[in-house]
């Protein structure tokens, strides 16, 4: 078979990562000794596109993700296993995957403590105004009213939770400590638990001092935060997107930001990716954006290496995946976290 795997090219002297060129999560080394075809890419587009009439299963991570289109799809008529390593398969057509028969699969909970982390470290970013505080110290001022004017403590903040899967249910345990009230909307996680009550989305928008997203792309979760959404939101609340950048509407987030209406944003996830740039986020007023790299924890890259491995095997003995892994099969999308509305 013929895999071709994405990756980001190497630099020198970064010996500790696995996701990239030159390490490949160690895809060589597992597949020497077979028949398999390796074709390893640091370009998701054209060179992606030379190899469609012939792979049979494409590899990406979903901060460096081969966008399978339905186009791609159709122009694929090998492809039999779309893998994502790590978590998040928004980057394939779900729908052309299902009628084209293809499998799509990820590492599910590979990057569960790395994203809840970085989740945690932006909301105390925000409210801080960590980011005024830094720009003084690199650029030799020393005003403290300005940093001051406008940092808040975490404790005794309302806290909302937009999506409460394995990654969600994580940050309300490590918020939970910092005397916050914890608040959560998903669609399919509708119970309260010891660190959070659920609530419907609207009151999630109108009562939280902070929310924090954590669900996936899907068509009801496209563009869900747009003008409409941010306008609801408490006056001077903060949002945090550690989940997919399409969720919020890049337009109305920078004017929403720029008017007060949301004080501070922070996160690590674009549309596309990688992010132009000209994005305008870049230079949006009080963000704390970070490259997509929430989930590339050394300890998150090595769970994903072990999980890709593990679902290469399972697809050449003809065994099952492990069901939480399994986003697309048999021609049908069967993960509810895609087909929750």
């Amino acid at each position: 078979m013929k895999i071709v795997a994405l990756f980001p090219e190497t630099d020198e002297g970064l010996d500790n990562q696995l996701l990239n060129t030159d390490k490949a999560i160690g895809l060589r080394e597992f597949l020497k000794d077979s028949d398999h075809e390796l074709v390893i890419l640091k370009n998701g587009e054209e060179d992606l596109d030379k190899h469609l009439s012939d792979m049979d299963i494409v590899i990406s991570a979903p901060f460096y993700p081969a966008y399978m289109t339905k186009e791609r799809i159709e122009k694929a008529p090998n492809l039999k296993l779309a893998i994502t390593a790590g978590v998040g398969s928004d980057h394939v057509d779900l729908d052309a995957a299902s009628k084209h028969d293809v499998g799509v699969v990820e590492v599910t909970g590979s990057n569960t403590v790395s994203v809840a982390e970085h989740a945690v470290m932006d909301l105390l970013i925000v409210l801080r105004n960590f980011m005024e505080g830094h720009r003084q110290s690199v650029e030799g001022e020393w005003d403290l009213s300005k940093v001051g004017n406008q940092a808040r403590e975490l404790q005794n903040k309302t806290i909302g939770i937009f999506g409460f899967g394995r990654i969600g249910q994580l940050v309300a345990e490590r918020l939970k400590p910092f005397n916050v009230t914890i608040q959560h909307y998903d669609p399919i996680n509708q119970k309260d638990n010891e660190n959070s009550k659920f609530v419907e989305f609207e009151e999630l928008v109108k009562t939280s001092d902070a929310i924090t997203i954590h669900a996936p792309l899907t068509p009801s979760t496209d563009n869900l935060f747009d003008e409409d959404v941010l306008s609801k939101m408490k006056k001077g609340s903060y949002l945090v997107n550690t989940a997919r950048g399409k969720i919020v509407n890049t337009q109305a987030l920078v004017d929403a930001v720029n008017s007060g209406q949301i004080q501070g944003y922070a996160g690590d996830v674009w549309y596309p990716q990688p992010a132009p740039a000209d994005h305008p986020w870049r230079t949006m007023p009080r963000n704390g954006m970070t490259i997509h790299y929430s989930g590339m924890t050394l300890e998150s890259q090595k769970r994903i290496e072990d999980g890709v491995k593990d679902i290469l095997n399972r697809f050449f003995n003809n065994e099952a995946f492990q069901d939480k892994d399994v986003i697309v099969s048999s021609g049908k999308i069967s993960s509810s976290s895609y087909t929750a509305k």
